[in-house]
């Protein structure tokens, strides 16, 4: 059943209903990004537009109707006025398509629950799958989807172009959202921070597809390691649970869930027609179901990136490395504060760090309890001969790496990350990195850690706060495998 929704992301043709030669409207913004990734190679797929007062759109043959267009159609993206839909989606029943994607909106969320039904009726009748409808549907970094109707430029009145609604590059994070609007804001989040993204998926009123299908279908996905989640309402529980709890054990799941206050439950009622139900009950299900649950955008992507880079932890001790004191203490405080262990090291590790000092390696004064503080007379050869001591210490099971880059002792911060790289390969204990500051040097370290699979961060808590969630994931895979061997 997850298999048909392989039509949505890798269709061998698409038509776009509602195309348009209008740059504001939605129809010339989907065929825009379409033709556009067809022609840098990403999007493989045939495209037809369909427009009854056009005979052709930004340079493609334009048709009256789906049944018109002379070859098969596999996927159909319908944007045009909610009273329409019913017909279109009918004559896309006839052509044979087998998914379609509602941008349009118009529907229950405005008490219209009369033309979403008959929608549903048309969808079972002709066994046609639906995303949407009232939503931004579906972008596919490697096939080359895009539905997104948002332009990807802002102009100004001065002629500049502003990048108004970027897609990240490729990656290893699949998102769905019920919210269109949160959705593209999180995209343009990814894309300033560089995460990289799979799939996305914006699935609106959820008339058919909902997020249980769409968590079945990413557990399969090759290019998936995470699946992050923006929730207002789940329809189906029970399905829900039973999904997520056979993904969770094979990827990851975290969910930003909305509406756990009464003025959020609400808002969600009147955005998607989301009935948020007590959040006490939504807390005990992912609980159950091994669903990680964060409370807002920023530590939702800490998180995923944490998990899509870095192997579960098999406990909760944690060894600290840093070369500024302060910044190890705020770790400290973090770690448990979380419920981490800021361990004590085994004697032979402790016996080892004095062996280093003796040997000149590092400076007498450094401070070799948790955290190990390497002051600000670091090198990259005291980083990397310590590092390597935590990693062997069975106490340790994560590690979080704080690098104040600007100590002297560190000239060349690229062989720095490169040596710390190759000191870690082998391991498969988790390691979060925190690079402070916003300068240049800073920004180009966070990434080169990132480019290696290092998850770094601004902040120590967020350091913290990432290992966390990988012990936590660690936990929940134990359990799991406990159960199932029982």
């Amino acid at each position: 059943m997850a298999k048909a929704l392989d039509h949505f992301f890798h269709p061998e043709s698409i038509a776009v209903i509602g195309a348009s030669r209008n740059p504001k409207k939605p129809g010339y913004v989907i065929l825009k990004n379409l033709i556009e990734n067809k022609e840098r190679g990403v999007l493989k797929a045939e495209i037809y537009p369909v427009n009854p007062k056009a005979k052709e759109v930004l340079g493609l043959k334009a048709y009256p109707s789906i049944k018109e267009v002379p070859s098969k159609v596999e996927c159909s993206i319908i944007v045009v006025p909610a009273e329409y839909v019913p017909k279109v989606l009918r004559e896309c029943g006839e052509k044979g398509v087998k998914a379609t994607i509602i941008i349009s909106s118009g529907f229950s969320e405005i008490g219209n629950v009369r033309l979403e039904e008959e929608l549903k009726r048309t969808a079972k009748e002709y066994g046609i799958r639906i995303i949407g409808p009232n939503c931004l549907g579906v972008f596919d970094a490697y096939s080359g989807v895009d539905t997104i109707f948002l332009p990807y430029f802002k102009e100004l009145k001065s002629g500049k172009k502003l990048v108004s609604a970027p897609r990240p590059p490729r990656g290893y994070i699949s998102m769905i959202s019920q919210s269109g609007a949160l959705g593209n804001a999180a995209l343009d989040y990814m894309s300033g921070e560089g995460i990289g993204i799979s799939k996305f998926v914006s699935y609106g009123n959820k008339v058919d597809v909902d997020e249980s299908d769409l968590i079945e279908y990413l557990a399969d996905d090759e290019n998936t390691k995470v699946i992050i989640m923006y929730l207002e309402n789940i329809s189906n529980g029970r399905k829900f649970m039973e999904v997520a709890k056979r993904v969770s054990v094979k990827k990851p799941i975290v969910a930003l869930k909305a509406g756990r206050t009464n003025a959020g439950a609400k808002a969600a009622a009147s955005h998607t027609a989301a009935l948020a139900g007590v959040d006490a009950i939504y807390d005990a299900a992912f609980k159950q179901c091994g669903v990680i649950r964060v409370y807002d955008m920023e530590e939702m992507f800490d998180i995923s990136k944490a998990l899509a880079l870095q192997p579960p932890a098999q406990g909760d001790g944690v060894a600290i490395l840093t070369d500024g004191g302060g910044a190890g203490v705020l770790a400290a405080d973090a770690c448990e504060l979380l419920g981490l262990k800021v361990v004590n090291f085994t004697n032979e590790t402790k016996s080892m760090f004095e062996e280093l000092k003796e040997r000149g390696i590092l400076e007498r004064f450094a401070i070799t309890s948790n955290p190990v503080d390497l002051t600000g007379s670091a090198t990259t050869e005291m980083y990397v001969e310590s590092l390597k001591l935590l990693l062997r210490d069975h106490r340790v099971h994560g590690i979080i790496l704080i690098a104040l880059h600007h100590v002297p002792g560190i000239p060349d911060i690229e062989d720095f990350v490169n040596k710390l790289h190759e000191t870690v390969k082998g391991y498969k204990k988790p390691i979060t990195t925190c690079v402070i500051g916003g300068s240049e040097a800073a920004e180009f370290l966070r990434k080169k850690f990132e480019e290696r699979g290092l998850p770094s961060y601004t902040s120590p808590e967020r350091a913290a706060r990432a290992l966390k969630a990988l012990v936590e994931y660690g936990y929940y895979l134990k359990r799991a495998y406990l159960n199932t061997e029982g």
